[in-house]
């Protein structure tokens, strides 16, 4: 299959028109060049704030609200366009409030297939500022969805640097990673991360990255990053584990071409076997004896 995963500049659009226009041509662009996998950022729904305005937009906890009032018109848009283009999309992640799980909002992101399917996932694990000013709560389990393009996982940001969150994806074979960092540290940091789970699990991850600058809202007001798409370093793939990157903080899709059986047949003959071999390291004896060296 053909995997587009974005590099997706945050706007401050004012109408309902100008968004609808922006994902559709988005999304027209990589259906043209093949892509049946379109892999958008994190927190990229957040320049809906905008079409309540600037001072809504201006305002963290309004903010919030604002962009989830507009939830379910865009997961109808996303829903439309997966089933006209024929593709999957992973929609730019949002604030979402569930009842089912607290009164703060959750940072979710939305899987669409082009027969009608959606799936959810929220975020596992806050960063600073989540959870010590924006008050994003943690959300619900992590999930595998099974589609016609294979076992598909999601790790929204900040937990792609989670080890074990990873290893509770070990069955997906794509996990993808929707990201928003405002700085080239946080970027290195989930780009690591994903290349980390690729390597752990043998299989491909997608990190899509928001960029550019919005001083309309503080939760996006820097943006930087690019797409990648990695896997293991290992038979079949690259050796540096790297299928596809884009240009740092150049927006468009990057693309790349996977194959289900490769993944298969690195987890099963590979040159090493880290997610078969993972269980090892709990029967290995952890205890720490200091020597001091003279």
């Amino acid at each position: 299959m053909k995997i587009a995963t974005a590099a997706y500049p945050i706007e401050p659009l004012t109408s309902w028109a100008d968004y609808a226009r922006k994902i559709t041509d988005w999304v027209a662009k990589a259906a043209d060049n093949g892509a049946e996998l379109l892999v958008f950022p994190e927190y990229g729904a957040m320049e809906l704030a905008m079409l309540s305005g600037a001072d809504i937009a201006g305002d963290l906890e309004k903010s919030l609200h604002a962009v989830f009032k507009y939830l379910p018109d865009a997961d109808d848009l996303h829903g439309d366009l997966a089933a006209k283009f024929g593709v999957t999309i992973l929609a730019a992640s949002a604030p979402a409030f569930d009842p089912a799980l607290g009164t703060r909002p959750v940072n979710r992101a939305r899987l669409f297939t082009p027969t009608g399917g959606r799936g959810i996932q929220d975020k596992q694990i806050m960063t600073r500022f989540e959870r010590d000013i924006w008050n994003v709560a943690p959300g619900g389990p992590l999930q595998i969805f099974e589609t016609e393009l294979g076992k598909i996982g999601i790790l929204i940001c900040y937990d792609a640097e989670f080890p074990l969150l990873g290893r509770a994806l070990a069955d997906a074979d794509l996990i993808l990673a929707p990201s928003c960092t405002g700085t080239l540290w946080g970027y290195s940091r989930v780009r690591i991360g994903a290349m980390a789970r690729a390597l752990e699990n043998q299989c491909v991850t997608v990190m899509s990255s928001t960029l550019g600058l919005a001083p309309w809202n503080a939760a996006v007001d820097t943006n930087t990053g690019m797409g990648g798409i990695f896997g293991p370093p290992d038979t079949g793939f690259p050796a540096t584990g790297i299928l596809a990157e884009g240009t740092l903080d150049q927006p468009g899709w990057t693309y790349a071409e996977i194959n289900l059986q490769v993944i298969a047949n690195a987890r099963k003959d590979g040159m090493v076997l880290n997610r078969a071999h993972w269980v090892e390291q709990s029967g290995r004896d952890r205890t720490v004896t200091p020597q001091r060296l003279s």
